[in-house]
């Protein structure tokens, strides 16, 4: 179908509009990533999924779009990882908070991990994990030509940032509409969902900031049979709050398991973590460096997050290594 009888089905309000199935969404987002569809119809379909929501289904669609125009290079390189790669998602930044996503990630690598924090390179209203990257001295993989030095840090136990133009340049330019229409739109929402191709193993940390997104995603993560856990982030970074640990939901192949959740911290806080007084990147990467060099000072809530994650991959290695 054309973008215009797409339009039909989604841009009726969220009363009225219908959901596609995965097969129509995949081909809705690769017409709009070959340029066929004007300014006109592109703003349309940003605005109309914003007022509709994202079903499943076409998350689903949208995200096998993605994922068929990841830069190649970059795609064999992810096929390196010897355990199931942790990606988490970085696309919001931090505004009142400290972002701290790099030492979740830094945490994560000397587990033994491999790492993947993708996101944009600038945000001009937040500090963006690129930034505290890059005050870290950490690797950052910004164009496919930079693809070798992903295997170089995942042997060295560190994370690799890849920012979303190097990774999925269509994607990038789709996320830029943001600064000409003002809202974030689905194209967000399947970014924090990327993971490498179908046929390759992967623990991807989703995360949200509206209970209505939060029912979405784990629908979504059921639907899918994915392997992930799920939490509300910082201020829409995939990291728990330092100051209080929320609820983080395990999944193995769809199915949440209780086992390896973790219930939301309750009652009054008895002690309240020491965080950087400023939220610039050269603070932050000053206080993850000083966490990773002392563990007693990492907040609990990310210490409860990385033991979550690590035994999850864990999880999802076993059929891995017997297959092997």
């Amino acid at each position: 179908m054309t973008i215009t009888n797409y339009l039909k089905v989604i841009g009726r309000g969220k009363a009225g509009a219908r959901a596609l199935d995965a097969a129509q969404a995949e081909d809705l987002l690769r017409q709009v990533f070959d340029g066929q569809v004007n300014d006109v119809q592109l703003g349309a379909f940003l605005i109309a999924m914003r007022i509709k929501g994202e079903s499943p289904q076409e998350l689903a669609g949208f995200l096998a779009a993605v994922q068929a125009r990841y830069a190649p290079a970059i795609a064999r390189a992810l096929q390196g990882a010897t355990r199931p790669t942790v990606w988490l998602p970085s696309y919001n930044g931090a505004r009142k908070l400290p972002n701290l996503t790099a030492l979740l990630a830094g945490l994560l690598a000397r587990q033994g991990l491999s790492v993947i924090v993708h996101g944009p390179a600038v945000d001009p209203l937040r500090v963006t994990s690129h930034a505290v990257f890059a005050a870290l001295g950490w690797t950052i993989v910004e164009a496919e030509q930079d693809a070798a030095s992903i295997d170089q840090a995942w042997s060295a136990q560190r994370p690799v940032f890849i920012t979303t133009d190097a990774l999925c340049p269509p994607l990038a330019r789709l996320l830029a509409q943001r600064w000409q229409v003002g809202l974030r739109s689905a194209g967000h929402t399947v970014a924090k969902l990327l993971t490498p191709t179908p046929s390759q193993s992967a623990l991807r940390v989703v995360n949200h900031t509206h209970p209505e997104y939060g029912a979405a995603l784990a629908q979504f993560l059921t639907d899918t049979r994915a392997d992930a856990l799920l939490l509300r982030g910082t201020e829409g970074e995939p990291v728990a709050d330092a100051r209080r640990t929320p609820r983080m939901d395990a999944f193995v192949a769809g199915q949440r398991i209780d086992a390896l959740s973790v219930p939301a911290q309750g009652g009054v806080l008895a002690r309240v973590p020491q965080l950087p007084a400023t939220i610039d990147a050269p603070t932050t990467a000053g206080f993850i460096d000083a966490a990773l060099a002392d563990p007693d000072t990492v907040p609990r809530p990310l210490q409860a997050q990385v033991n979550a994650i690590a035994a999850l991959s864990q999880r999802i290695a076993q059929p891995l290594e017997r297959a092997a």
